[in-house]
């Protein structure tokens, strides 16, 4: 049995050895050790037991979009997010040692990523099977050893489990990215000086234009908002959470105000994290410009 790591050390993250979020984690912080979780729930609780020190979480994928329940899970998890990662993801076709191109007739892997290769899929003939994440399609096929199967994982997973990568990049768009957050017990606030992400959570009252109004004191006060998600909560279908990124801090005076005015027409205005923007990030805007 593997001896839990140091937990002013560890790492946590959804999924099993190999996942992307594992990559993630040695992208961001190589000196620290990764915790395999198997739900989010399982993340979040590893860093507020203080079994971890942090969380890697995904949000989005440039491909897939939102990552299905995170947005509903972070804002009650207790913890704040204090920095964001963007990772290239490069996806593998996997195989156990003897398996070639030709003796393969399916592939295993999870929804999103059999999504982002169906050029190579529908050009090899391959039967789809969607399992429940990459790398956990990846241990199960090392376990079978069968040649007429394989998995669509990260080169990671495969160097874990003993695969071959039969291709490389095989993934339909080259600008397959996800970005994720990471989260942690404490706060931490970023120099207002440096570009910043502002994450919050907000409900709007349910009248005409409420979301309208709500809103206009960012475009009033020139704060540049890169994110707004809707969901339902609590199975109500007449009242919606939203999740929101700005660019720009609390200290700074335009958001302030458009905060001020969005806690005037909207409740339960939350912020999750206020941190760095990714250099990712920055090098897209300045490319956009």
């Amino acid at each position: 049995m593997t001896a839990s790591p140091d937990p002013s050390r560890a790492i946590a993250f959804q999924g099993a050895p190999g996942a992307y979020s594992h990559m993630a984690c040695l992208s961001a912080y190589p000196a620290m050790e990764p915790l395999p979780c198997d739900t989010f729930e399982d993340a979040f609780a590893a860093v507020r037991e203080g079994r971890a020190r942090y969380a890697m979480i995904p949000i989005d994928n440039s491909l897939a979009g939102r990552v299905a329940d995170v947005h509903h899970l972070m804002p009650y998890a207790g913890l704040h997010i204090i920095a964001e990662h963007f990772e290239r993801i490069s996806h593998h076709l996997l195989a156990p040692a003897g398996a070639t191109l030709e003796t393969i007739t399916s592939v295993e892997s999870h929804v999103h990523a059999l999504g982002q290769c169906r050029n190579l899929i529908r050009r090899l003939g391959l039967e789809v099977i969607v399992g429940a994440d990459t790398a956990g399609a990846a241990a199960d096929l090392a376990r079978s050893g069968d040649v007429t199967k394989a998995a669509i994982a990260s080169k990671l997973a495969g160097e874990i489990y003993g695969l071959t990568s039969l291709m490389g990049g095989i993934e339909d768009a080259e600008h397959n990215t996800t970005r994720f957050v990471v989260l942690a017990r404490e706060a931490v606030e970023p120099n207002p000086n440096i570009p910043c992400v502002t994450t919050f959570v907000f409900r709007v009252r349910n009248v005409p234009a409420a979301l309208y109004k709500a809103l206009g004191g960012f475009a009033t006060n020139g704060v540049n908002i890169t994110k707004l998600e809707s969901y339902l909560v609590a199975g109500e279908f007449v009242a919606a959470q939203f999740y929101a990124d700005v660019e720009a801090h609390p200290a700074h005076r335009n958001l302030r105000l458009a905060l001020e005015e969005l806690d005037f027409f909207s409740h339960e205005v939350r912020i999750l994290g206020v941190y760095p923007s990714h250099p990712f990030r920055l090098a897209q805007r300045q490319a956009g410009e």
